[in-house]
């Protein structure tokens, strides 16, 4: 793929006009009441993964409507806690697969919980999930989750999985190897739009770190590309003519660009220049937005797997900073 969007210098002064509702604070604050509404009941269970450094445990709680969520807590084993801790959010359709995946952050010296991501990681995954999505649909779908309840914020599904997300940092803070005072959230594509979200949304998040995002400026970014995941949109307008309102207002309470506004915590960004999933141009859109201090590491020849295992050093060497 060859550098498509905006040239660099344009990209780094590209900051958009946001598509965002009038109530967008107070249907969160709604969202948040409602499962703060609902017992947290996190619960972490030891799991034998045969590791003589790091201690793994299951971990349980309930997320929206009450759904429980599973996902993973890493320890390191040696140091003295509490310890500073990463929730972690996942690439789209993954799951949160086995602590072998998550070792990076313990071998740091950082706690680490997993969040599954609630129906994912069963299909086109490279790493298997454990929490369903219990939740009906009320009108026609793709495949995928993009289009689940797309017509009404209320149904949507990144509604319930923005939730969760924010349950997990509370779950997060009740352990009690943990921190609760220094807690990151981080997340590429599809994670790194849960680790937006969060940002914005859970008072306890102390910084974030965001790699190649995915849901943002949707606008932009479902005529700039015709790959999945946004082109699962695109499918759904061209058979449902006519729902453009609809569509276009749901995903302004989901939207990126809207959460960054309101995210006042630091932020490592990074951003691929040919990436043809997450163009580069939705992804400055968000930084540029962003209302805290920020940095953006740019991968000039890369598509969306950006800086890669790479990039977990400059990530790491961010955090000593802060």
């Amino acid at each position: 793929m060859p550098h498509f969007d905006m040239s660099l210098d344009d990209l780094r002064l590209y900051r958009p006009a946001r598509d965002e509702p009038d109530d967008f604070d107070a249907f969160w604050q709604r969202t948040l009441e409602e499962a703060a509404g609902q017992p947290l009941g996190a619960r972490f269970a030891p799991h034998n993964a045969s590791l003589s450094t790091v201690d793994v445990q299951e971990c349980f709680f309930s997320g929206w409507g009450g759904h429980r969520v599973r996902g993973w807590m890493l320890l390191p084993v040696a140091g003295n806690g509490p310890y500073p801790c990463v929730v972690r959010y996942l690439g789209y359709t993954n799951g949160r697969g086995t602590p072998y995946d998550h070792l990076v952050w313990p071998a740091a010296g950082w706690a680490v919980l997993v969040m599954d991501t609630r129906g994912q990681g069963a299909v086109n995954s490279r790493t298997s999930g454990t929490t369903p999505d219990p939740y009906g649909g009320t009108h026609p779908e793709g495949n995928g989750f993009m289009t689940r309840g797309l017509l009404d914020p209320d149904t949507y599904y990144y509604r319930r999985v923005f939730t969760d997300a924010v349950r997990a940092v509370d779950a997060a803070a009740t352990h009690p190897a943990v921190d609760s005072g220094r807690i990151v959230v981080q997340g590429e594509s599809q994670g790194g739009g849960i680790a937006t979200a969060v940002a914005a949304l859970h008072h306890r998040v102390r910084a974030a770190l965001v790699d190649v995002p995915f849901l943002s400026h949707f606008r932009r970014a479902v005529t700039l590309t015709d790959r999945a995941p946004y082109s699962e949109i695109t499918a759904f307008l061209a058979t449902q003519r006519g729902t453009d309102d609809e569509v276009f207002r749901t995903l302004s309470y989901m939207d990126g660009v809207n959460f960054a506004a309101r995210a006042d915590v630091p932020v490592l960004h990074s951003v691929a220049l040919m990436d043809a999933t997450c163009p580069p141009s939705t992804i400055f859109a968000a930084h540029n937005h962003w209302k805290g201090p920020k940095r953006i590491k740019v991968y000039r020849w890369n598509d969306h797997e950006g800086g890669a295992a790479h990039h977990r050093e400059i990530q790491l060497r961010y955090l000593k900073t802060l």
